[in-house]
Order: C-alpha cells, then sequence, then structure tokens
C-alpha cells in the first residue's frame, strides 16, 4: 500500500512559480510510473505530466514548456515545477501511481494510488 501526501500548492500571481511535492510513503517509488494531474472547478481532471518508472517523461501540450517533473528517489517524493503560471493553472493538483511501466502518459484510469490534492491559485 502507497500513500501519497501532496503539498505545496498555495496562492500565486500569474507568471509566479510554484513546486508541488509529491511524498509517498508505505512502498519505494523505484518500479513506480507517477504523474500529475489537476481539475478544476465544474471541469474533468486532466493530466499534466507524467514521469514513467524508466525515466520517460510527457507533458499535456498546455505546460510544456512551462512545466518540470522529476523524482527524488532519496527522498521517495515526486515534484512538479510550474513556471510562468497563468489564472488557467488554477486548479486543485494531484499525483498518482502505479507500479507499472508506461511510454507514453500516465492514464488516469490506470493510477492505482491518488494521493489528496493540494490546491493552486492563480490570480492575474
Amino acid at each position: 500500500q502507497v500513500q501519497l501526501v501532496e503539498s505545496g500548492g498555495g496562492s500565486v500571481q500569474a507568471g509566479g512559480s510554484l513546486t508541488l511535492s509529491c511524498t509517498a510513503s508505505g512502498e519505494s517509488l523505484v518500479d513506480y510510473s507517477m504523474a500529475w494531474f489537476r481539475q478544476a472547478p465544474g471541469k474533468a481532471r486532466e493530466h499534466v505530466a507524467s514521469l514513467g518508472s524508466s525515466g520517460i517523461i510527457r507533458y499535456a501540450d498546455s505546460v510544456r514548456a512551462r512545466a518540470t517533473i522529476s523524482k527524488d528517489s532519496a527522498k521517495n517524493t515526486l515534484y512538479l515545477r510550474l513556471d510562468v503560471l497563468k489564472p488557467e493553472d488554477s486548479a486543485k493538483y494531484y499525483c498518482g501511481a502505479r507500479r507499472v511501466e508506461v511510454l507514453g502518459p500516465l492514464p488516469e484510469s490506470a493510477v492505482k494510488y491518488w494521493g489528496q490534492g493540494t490546491q493552486v491559485t492563480v490570480s492575474s
């Protein structure tokens, strides 16, 4: 069983940056593919960025030039840095994980473990 806890959300002005963290407990993330998703009010949850167990990275087009996903295996923590934040980035951000290798984005339907989410609000 893996427990995921996100942190790092908050309120930020447009153009600013945030780094979100997702710390896992219960098991090492070494063999896990992980991803960040987000959900804005009234909208479906959407994929933001994935980091496969073999190191393959995929970004959504909406954040491709502004996002960096990374993992610190020693800290068992996944990160997402978002730069040049826009109001449309406002959402609750979730991390998800599954012990599987993926060559593309980790599908939401494939996620086995979810965190509780962290809110990001970007004001113009």
